[in-house]
């Protein structure tokens, strides 16, 4: 071969070398971490930027808006019987014997015989008073007071009415009945207090109406106190 031919083929290794050089370098390039295809390019969608390069992934959402937090209840306005009144230390005191004045009115015929009885109860004290259950009425000479009609108590819970200055409530009571009767010339009544049958304060004497005695037997019985006239007297005229 001569010097000529020697020449040509060293030049042709020579290109071949320097393109496999330059395959290697754009391999070497392409796996590089600046290339994508890196260990470094797997990391998870929406981790921290790189520094210096400002993140646009936490865009908020132009729906979002700050959570409003919600009232933890409205206070009860419904009253309770402690806060309006009694001996228990509500606001409103118990009617004691010298905040009152009683009086009775009938509407039967006296040549007959007076047989039902209405007590009317006025506030004469400068503030209001509340008043327990049914009053408890003593006649003549009798060893207990004139039971209740049980019917006539107002709503559980409020055994008391609340009485206005110079305001009224009744109590209707009924004397006898079909039996045989004993005579009375006197009546007391007395307020109760907050605890069923207790006394707050001294009997109070009531003239009746209209008459010096009336006649009275077992089937006496009286209402609780009530505003209405008219209704105390409903649960005694029939009888």
């Amino acid at each position: 071969m001569n010097t000529a031919a020697r020449t040509s083929h060293k030049h042709w290794k020579t290109y071949v070398i320097g393109a496999a050089t330059v395959t290697a370098l754009l391999v070497s390039s392409a796996c590089s971490p600046n290339g994508g295809d890196g260990p470094d390019d797997r990391k998870p969608t929406g981790g921290p930027s790189s520094p210096g390069t400002p993140s646009t992934s936490g865009t908020p959402s132009a729906t979002a808006s700050p959570s409003t937090p919600k009232p933890s209840g409205t206070p009860s306005t419904k009253p309770t019987p402690g806060a309006t009144g009694g001996s228990g230390g509500g606001a409103v005191a118990l009617c004691a014997p010298g905040d009152v004045s009683i009086t009775s009115s009938t509407e039967d015929d006296k040549s007959q015989g007076v047989r039902h009885i209405l007590l009317t109860l006025t506030n004469t004290s400068q503030k209001p008073c509340q008043v327990y259950r049914y009053p408890l009425i003593q006649l003549g000479n009798a060893r207990l007071p004139v039971p209740e009609i049980k019917e006539s108590a107002p709503t559980p819970g409020t055994p008391y009415e609340t009485i206005a200055p110079g305001k009224q409530t009744h109590a209707a009571l009924l004397l006898n009945g079909p039996m045989d009767e004993d005579t009375a010339k006197t009546m007391t009544v007395q307020l109760q207090d907050t605890k069923p049958g207790s006394k707050k304060g001294e009997p109070i004497k009531v003239a009746f109406p209209g008459v010096d005695t009336v006649y009275w037997n077992d089937f006496a019985k009286v209402t609780h106190w009530m505003t209405a006239s008219g209704l105390a007297l409903r649960f005694i005229m029939s009888s």
